[in-house]
């Protein structure tokens, strides 16, 4: 076994394509790092442009409340511009595109 870390992987679907995401960078910024290009406006959760469905793994958010309702958080929406990947995720991002 490795003693290298390994950051959690992210896959964007219907894309098919997947990258690192480190903790120090949000989902929408590690995207954007890998080359692709995730809806987006505000940055910073306020207006739900980026969000987009968890179809699997855990996020975590970089604020308090981030801009969803608990009933759209248990229908597995988050906000990648203020989410974090705490496991590998695969992300649903119909409008997603490589760069």
């Amino acid at each position: 076994m490795s003693d290298i870390a390994r950051y959690p992987l992210v896959r964007i679907e219907p894309l098919g394509l997947e990258f690192d995401a480190p903790a120090h960078l949000t989902l929408l910024e590690a995207a954007t790092a890998a080359r692709l290009r995730l809806p987006r406006s505000c940055r910073n959760g306020a207006c739900r442009t980026c969000m987009c469905r968890l179809a699997s793994g855990r996020v975590s958010y970089r604020i308090e409340w981030p801009g969803l309702t608990k009933e759209e958080k248990a229908e597995g929406l988050v906000l990648p511009c203020v989410a974090v990947a705490e496991t590998d995720l695969v992300l649903t991002v119909p409008d997603a595109e490589a760069l």
